[in-house]
């Protein structure tokens, strides 16, 4: 097939009691408005066999949530995209925490997790909360906005770089190396090309930024570099930890932010309910936008061996297509789950990943979130839309291009 000449995996048919769906999951009109395809996947039930790609695809929350879960039966280390790193080479080298699995993940994602203590946190956060206020301020005094240049990508690209120790950011850089990292998860079609075309100009600059010596001495990164003087890791290893961040950390909380705006413009009573107390709602409400829009719609992963879920033998070395954004619109799971409703007990959604290969800057993600809402309903007493929002198709990101906006 077509597909298999771009991206190498293994080639299967369909499990026994498997629907054959013929769909392209990366059609742009359905990566620009993926809600009538989710419904239609999980009425296909646990798991659906795709022919163009030859791949099996989840969008139930319990498939989804086992089989993203399983690190030991289901694998992250071939790949979580649609290559698979066993039979292909990646086209950068593979991250060594999202694209590895433990133990190697667990020693990796350590040295992370020190470096974001409950009191560095405690810090950014302030920092983050006053970032905000500044910024809710300067957009304010404007009146009307295109609301993802002017906060949905200005506020992370501003607050993250900084906390990592970023000397000299460039936000366009960022935005566009995050689009890379997703668009490269599926096939290689015109949007993972258009996008790749920039790599000879974005990834040297990403790769410079990652140095020790580009870094402030008080950031994120420089304790990252600290794990190399003691002999834990190598100065590779702190430069691909660093990378794995500036991924994470931008893109994600660029798209949940921008999707939170969208939601409080679409659903006026609940930013209402968000102003009535915004300390208490502002992470809830956070919370509720990345179940509705999960940023990340999907991830891969490979099965270790033949293995069995929902009753569907699974051969050895299968991609399966983890639709997280489906199964966090899985109404056997979220009661009215395609409406916003910022009191939601969002408990157990899977836009931030799930287990040991959660996302690793998701406590920031959740400050920048919870910090730009709550200056937002201080200072805002009401947004809407002043012209049609435009979604960016991505092969695996759910994200605005643009977002018109009057805020009063």
């Amino acid at each position: 097939m077509e597909a298999q000449l771009v991206h190498q995996h293994k080639s299967i048919t369909p499990p026994k009691g498997v629907e054959v769906w013929d769909i392209d999951p990366y059609d742009e009109a359905i990566l620009t408005n993926p809600i009538p395809f989710f419904a239609e996947l999980r009425a296909k039930g646990g798991l659906a066999y795709i022919p163009r790609y030859e791949i099996l695809i989840s969008g139930r929350y319990e498939e989804t949530r086992e089989i993203f879960y399983d690190h030991a039966r289901f694998l992250s280390s071939r790949g979580v995209g649609m290559a698979d790193f066993k039979l292909e080479a990646p086209w950068r080298p593979p991250s060594i925490v999202l694209e590895v699995d433990p133990p190697e993940h667990t020693h990796n994602r350590r040295v992370i997790m020190r470096a974001l203590s409950p009191s560095v946190v405690r810090k950014l956060e302030q920092d983050f909360v006053e970032d905000a206020q500044r910024l809710v301020d300067e957009v304010l005094a404007q009146g009307e906005i295109e609301a993802v240049a002017a906060i949905a990508e200005a506020f992370p690209t501003r607050v993250f770089p900084r906390a990592v120790g970023i000397k000299q950011p460039d936000a366009r850089k960022l935005v566009d190396y995050g689009a890379m990292v997703f668009n490269a998860i599926g096939p290689d079609n015109p949007l993972r090309q258009r996008i790749m075309a920039k790599a000879p100009d974005i990834v040297p600059w990403i790769n410079e930024q990652c140095d020790r010596a580009q870094l402030t001495e008080d950031g994120i990164g420089a304790t990252i570099y600290a794990a190399t003087d003691t002999g834990e890791i190598g100065e590779a290893e702190a430069g691909m930890l660093i990378r794995s961040l500036l991924s994470a950390g931008v893109d994600t909380t660029v798209s949940g932010i921008g999707s939170a705006l969208w939601c409080l413009a679409q659903y006026p009573e609940q930013f209402q309910q968000l102003r009535a107390d915004p300390a208490k709602r502002a992470g809830p409400a956070f919370e509720e936008a990345l179940r509705f829009c999960t940023p990340v719609q999907a991830f891969f992963r490979t099965a270790a061996d033949t293995t069995t879920v929902g009753g569907v033998e699974i051969e050895e070395g299968t991609k399966i297509l983890c639709v997280l954004g489906a199964a966090n619109r899985d109404a056997q799971k979220f009661a009215n789950p395609d409406e916003f409703m910022i009191d939601r007990d969002t408990r157990g959604h899977l836009a931030l990943g799930v287990g040991v290969h959660s996302c690793v800057g998701q406590i920031i993600a959740r400050a920048e979130g919870r910090a730009i809402l709550q200056a937002l309903a201080e200072r805002v007493s009401s947004i809407e839309f002043a012209g049609d929002p435009v979604w960016r198709p991505n092969n695996s990101m759910r994200a605005l291009d643009t977002l018109p906006l009057k805020l009063r």
